[in-house]
């Protein structure tokens, strides 16, 4: 392991922090989800045997513990979910109206998809390519690229709708 610690989590942290962000349920809970994510990455580091990419790895982490998170707090709060959480908007970019309002549909259109679709979706957002997402969702790569055709045609139905 070439990096440290230190810089894994600075190379990373705005990409865990967003993740966190989506799937958290109420306004406080990314930075609980956030901190979650660094101790387990940091606990298990030193298992890290390098047989993925080290970045696959992260976002594995942290999906693994966003969605467990969010199962335990369905049953808590009896699925109801809060929808205001999902907006993250990054402070050194000013967003215009316009922009605001398809980002605000867009989030919402993401939040109404299934786990799994959430997911392959919000890493593809990342800039992730299908192979990526594919090694860290465990489907194979073809199996991405359909997934991906339908849920960019859910998205492209909701947004329609919703602006």
């Amino acid at each position: 392991m070439t990096e440290t610690f230190e810089q894994l989590l600075e190379n990373n942290k705005d990409k865990i922090y967003r993740i966190c962000k989506i799937y958290a349920l109420s306004p406080l809970e990314p930075q609980d989800l956030f901190q979650e994510v660094v101790f387990a990455i940091w606990k298990s580091l030193s298992t890290f045997k390098g047989q993925s990419n080290i970045n696959t790895w992260i976002y594995r982490i942290t999906l693994n513990i966003c969605l467990r998170s969010k199962q335990k707090a369905e049953k808590t709060y009896n699925n109801t979910l809060k929808l205001e959480a999902i907006k993250f908007i990054p402070i050194d970019i000013p967003i215009e109206n316009n922009q605001q309002e398809k980002y605000t549909a867009l989030t919402f259109c993401i939040s109404k998809l299934n786990k799994e679709d959430k997911a392959i979706i919000i890493l593809y957002l990342e800039g992730l390519k299908y192979k990526e997402i594919a090694e860290i969702t465990r489907l194979t790569e073809n199996h991405i690229a359909v997934k991906m055709k339908r849920i960019k045609k859910i998205l492209l139905d909701c947004i329609t709708n919703k602006l």
